[in-house]
């Protein structure tokens, strides 16, 4: 395996191949990360995972500073799991002049959940997503790239993006990988202590109990009320949630009405002491 910094030394590595397996990550990896190099390796014919943590899709109160860097034991991960190559950019070697240009997904995709309690955070993540893009398949005819299914809305956010600007890339998402008590597995299940950590399950059967209501309901009036109380039910734990909410798969807005033939996911973000948990569950 090899390990690069440059985008030069990336396209040097890359120049004899024809269809990049890319998995980008911020690092400090996980089982869930693994399983995407895994999913991805036998659809490309190199095996690509981008390591950076992205300052522009972090807000100046959040943990930028502070978010895991964990290079080596990434790498050994990562080359135990079939990698063949690592791009672990320095910021001056992805960002070496201010990053003017950005990407601006569409509003009615990157202004709600996520976009509403994060601004910017989806223009952030365009950004970078689009530059690894340009740095991994320039000149290839095609590709693939895995995302992981937790963080939904970003899958979402990609999945347009790369449709509207005819990237011939595939865009694969792939399934949450948990705990065996349920918890979504998270680079920053690690800030938890060891009782926040017992009690990181419950968002997860918050998610599946508003989700067998939200079936069992028989309107949308219902929908929100059941949404308050899932919120509020889950506040008395001591939480403090941005958002419990049902959703259309097709494009995370609400549903039009009767819920019962519906494809819907409900998606979740809250806080557990100072660290801030997203899950979802398509039902």
């Amino acid at each position: 395996m090899h390990i690069v910094h440059t985008i030069a030394d990336l396209r040097a590595q890359l120049s004899a191949f024809r269809r990049p397996a890319f998995v980008p990550t911020m690092g400090n990896l996980h089982a869930g990360h693994i399983a995407l190099v895994k999913q991805a390796k036998p659809l490309g014919d190199v095996t690509v995972s981008s390591i950076f943590v992205n300052r522009l899709q972090f807000a100046p109160h959040e943990d930028f500073d502070s978010y895991p860097r964990t290079l080596d034991a990434d790498a050994q991960r990562l080359e135990a799991a079939g990698c063949d190559v690592v791009f672990a950019p320095r910021e001056k070697d992805l960002y070496p002049e201010p990053q003017s240009f950005k990407v601006h997904p569409a509003t009615d995709l990157s202004d709600i959940l996520e976009g509403h309690f994060r601004p910017a955070f989806f223009i952030g993540v365009s950004t970078v997503v689009m530059k690894l893009f340009s740095c991994v398949f320039a000149g290839m005819p095609a590709g693939v790239a895995a995302f992981g299914k937790k963080d939904y809305q970003q899958v979402m956010v990609v999945r347009r993006m790369v449709q509207q600007f005819a990237l011939p890339i595939e865009i694969l998402a792939g399934e949450t990988q948990r705990a065996d008590d349920g918890l979504a597995l998270s680079s920053r299940n690690s800030y938890l202590t060891p009782e926040q950590r017992q009690e990181a399950v419950h968002l997860l059967q918050a998610l599946r109990a508003l989700g067998e209501a939200a079936r069992a309901a028989p309107s949308l009036p219902d929908l929100a009320a059941l949404e308050a109380q899932a919120m509020q039910a889950l506040a008395r734990r001591g939480w403090k949630p941005d958002y419990l909410t049902v959703r259309r798969r097709a494009d995370l807005m609400l549903p039009p009405g009767a819920l019962a033939d519906v494809p819907l996911v409900v998606l979740g973000a809250a806080k557990l002491g100072n660290t801030r948990l997203i899950d979802n569950l398509e039902i």
